[in-house]
């Protein structure tokens, strides 16, 4: 549990806004971790869960959820959320076990403890970047259960909107060495401007060689979903008002932008990847998932 003295900084960093839909992702993949068919295991995401006021009496088991899988938060939802987990873990160990990639960039790392729970190789470097009271949230509770990463963790404080490349290579990012990149479920809620910023950004720093996968959102009009059981849910039970957060702005083709810039990209539903895994959402009527999509991308030109 986090002390008393951490609790201003708690409030600002996962207490409310974006930063509590961390805790909705880290109470989904404790639901996850705890199934007998687990898509993947993160053991230390209960405890982010029962560290922060919030979300204490949140279910972190699927049986704790009285109509369990036909809950649309606890049930599809969280399902959803383990498999995006396992998908997005193995796109990570599968770069950098299969070639040079030793630098790893979180982009909005959240609650994220892959550097504590993935097999990295030797040499792995993995930069957070997120929140300065996202990132003591998380410290206090890893500092707490004697936590100890799998590879070099280096945390970097800064808020997406400020100078984050400053941040990063003042942390000792090299921007010489080919890098695998994750923005995992932070593009919903830039506007077209950051998330543009944010492609040009990671396309400028990265060398040939280099990954990125990403999470976006084709829907022209979010409210069109406003009556999904997956929004009302969210909201009712949690209070997380997810349309209210995400950017309802249009989207930017950031797949054929990286394209035209010497990336090869791959665009996928999380339902293609419910049929390889044989578990997860599939499609339903009014459904939030409907224009979620997974981009992967590799830099096969300078």
């Amino acid at each position: 549990m986090v002390d008393t003295a951490r609790r201003d900084t708690e409030r600002e960093g996962v207490e409310g806004g974006i930063g509590r839909t961390a805790l909705l992702v880290a109470a989904s993949r404790a639901i996850e971790t705890h199934r007998h068919d687990s898509l993947a295991r993160d053991p230390y995401a209960e405890h982010f869960v029962r560290a922060a006021p919030a979300s204490a009496d949140w279910p972190v088991r699927i049986h704790e959820v009285p109509d369990g899988d036909a809950n649309p938060l606890w049930g599809r939802f969280a399902r959803y959320f383990g498999l995006r987990t396992r998908v997005l873990d193995d796109h990570l160990l599968r770069s950098v076990h299969t070639g040079a990639l030793r630098q790893v960039v979180l982009l909005g790392a959240g609650l994220d403890a892959r550097a504590f729970r993935l097999d990295w190789p030797p040499g792995c470097v993995i930069f957070e970047i997120d929140r300065q009271g996202v990132l003591d949230f998380k410290h206090g509770v890893l500092d707490g259960l004697s936590a100890t990463p799998r590879a070099t963790r280096v945390p970097v404080p800064i808020d997406l909107r400020a100078d984050w490349v400053g941040a990063l290579t003042d942390a000792g990012f090299d921007r010489t060495a080919p890098t695998v990149w994750l923005a995992e479920g932070l593009l919903f809620y830039l506007p077209i401007t950051a998330e543009r910023y944010l492609i040009d950004t990671v396309d400028r720093l990265s060398p040939r060689g280099s990954t990125l996968a990403y999470e976006v959102k084709l829907e022209k009009d979010l409210l069109a979903y406003r009556d999904s059981p997956l929004y009302t849910s969210t909201e009712r039970q949690i209070g997380i008002d997810l349309l209210h957060l995400f950017d309802g702005g249009p989207r930017p083709d950031s797949a054929g932008d990286l394209e035209g810039r010497g990336w090869s990209t791959s665009v996928h539903t999380p339902f293609d990847f419910t049929h390889r895994h044989g578990r997860g959402p599939l499609p339903e009527p009014n459904d939030a998932l409907e224009g979620n999509r997974w981009v992967f991308a590799d830099k096969t030109r300078p």
